[in-house]
């Protein structure tokens, strides 16, 4: 194994989150809805069907919002709008975020994930890739039950019928939940097919109220002091572009 220990947060006591986290609707320091941009993404992808209208949102920032390897997950999702560039993520974050602003609660599941499932987008640096990765995986209240972001556009076992997600593309998870299966938990895909990423998951953490409180909690992926370093670089650089060409 050549992930690096170095840019692993390795301090951090991975203790699991409440089972039972009730999410909600308020805005955070990240999901800073009540700015007009958020409000205005808001405004264009509002359905009375709230599964409709949060696939619309999605097909939006996806169209709108530019994949990069940002690495600043607490970055407030209006600076990420501003920005018109971001991380699969940060990505996400404005999904939740546009879903609290139409009254949707959210809650996040907190996943580590095993570096070297980043190894196919870093072929030449892999030794700068971190041990362990911390994913905030959201989850949407809807018709008084959650779906996790991976079931927006289906059921799992639906999506699985569609090529998987190989991670050695401009792909990101984030566009990847609208066509094929994301499996972290290996239910419902072939144990080791595409979609089933089980064998990268390497501790739950639980659910919890906002990614807020997961990052809070358990830190970033990179320490405090590298992010800084890092992301003014890896923002402006797509997941298009591999790192074996730079």
């Amino acid at each position: 194994m050549v992930t690096c220990a170095l840019v692993t947060p390795w301090w951090r006591r991975r203790a699991a989150g409440d089972s039972s986290a009730e999410g909600g609707v308020v805005p955070t320091a990240i999901l800073d809805w009540r700015d007009p941009l958020v409000q205005s993404l808001m405004g264009e992808t509002a359905s009375e069907d709230r599964l409709a209208g949060l696939r619309a949102a999605h097909r939006t920032i996806a169209g709108s919002v530019r994949p990069v390897y940002a690495v600043q997950e607490r970055q407030p999702i209006s600076r990420t709008l501003r920005r018109g560039r971001g991380s699969c993520s940060q990505r996400l974050a404005i999904l939740e975020g546009v879903a609290r602003a139409q009254g949707i609660p959210t809650r996040v599941r907190g996943l580590v994930v095993d570096g070297r499932f980043w190894y196919p987008r870093f072929p030449r640096l892999k030794f700068l890739v971190p041990s362990r990765a911390v994913v905030a995986w959201p989850e949407f209240r809807i018709a008084y039950a959650w779906v996790s972001v991976g079931e927006l556009f289906g059921p799992l076992a639906e999506l699985a019928a569609s090529p998987g997600f190989s991670n050695d593309s401009g792909e990101t998870l984030f566009d990847a939940v609208s066509r094929t299966a994301i499996d972290w938990d290996g239910v419902t895909c072939d144990v080791g097919g595409a979609c089933d990423l089980s064998a990268t998951l390497l501790v739950d953490l639980g659910r919890f109220d906002s990614r807020d409180d997961l990052f809070r909690q358990h830190g970033q992926t990179l320490s405090g002091p590298l992010t800084r370093l890092v992301d003014p670089v890896l923002s402006r650089w797509a997941p298009s572009q591999r790192a074996s060409s730079r």
